[in-house]
């Protein structure tokens, strides 16, 4: 299965490190973000899954909930969470989803066929409370992700989804935003009293509205 942009992505039923969960189920009304693994005891997701959990109360104040996925059992999970908190100097303090037959994997197009079936187990998905997908990120095995970039991407996706504005290159939470090209210039002056700056009729620039 091949996940686009804007699908709904499928729903499942699992065993995790911290017990069975439907999906749906767990995610409920929250933004969710469900990054995988090739397999536990893995180095450069071991760095990863500590850094998420270091992060998880930036994750709360956006409404987002993290979940993990490796293709190893349950019973495995535990023993990796141990050299993890360990190693990370971090308490591991969401599920791991136990994908040992590969199911979940399956379902949302983890695995390409033309590369080694564990090697290529390294997407993230950022999935909205509608359960739309929203961004898919996958990994190269020797680069570690950037978790501060998909706080970024959330950040931009919730300010976008509830105004006019579209996110400019490198754009941080409070940076200027760019008007959508659908707004005229003088209504955009209406809807966004602040200020607007047209650079070029196409382009033009505000404050962030929300701040």
């Amino acid at each position: 299965m091949t996940l686009q942009l804007g699908d709904q992505v499928p729903n499942f039923t699992q065993q995790t490190s911290e017990g069975e969960i439907n999906f749906y189920d767990w995610a409920g009304d929250s933004w969710v973000v469900l990054f995988s693994h090739p397999a536990d005891y893995t180095p450069v997701c071991t760095t990863e899954l500590g850094s998420v959990a270091k992060l998880k109360p930036e994750f709360e104040k956006r409404g987002v909930k993290v979940i993990a996925l490796s293709v190893d059992s349950a019973e495995s999970h535990q023993g990796w969470i141990s050299d993890i908190n360990e190693t990370q100097s971090t308490t591991v303090n969401y599920p791991i989803i136990a994908d040992d037959d590969k199911t979940v994997s399956d379902l949302y197009g983890m695995i390409h066929p033309n590369a080694n079936a564990k090697v290529t187990v390294r997407s993230v998905f950022v999935i909205d409370p509608n359960k739309k997908l929203r961004l898919t990120i996958t990994y190269p095995p020797s680069t570690g992700r950037n978790f501060a970039e998909i706080l970024r991407v959330i950040d931009s996706l919730q300010l976008t989804d509830n105004y006019s504005v579209a996110t400019p290159v490198d754009w941080r939470d409070g940076d200027d935003v760019v008007v959508v090209p659908t707004i005229p210039t003088d209504e955009a002056r209406q809807r966004f009293p602040k200020g607007v700056t047209e650079i070029k009729p196409y382009l033009r620039m505000t404050p962030q509205p929300n701040r």
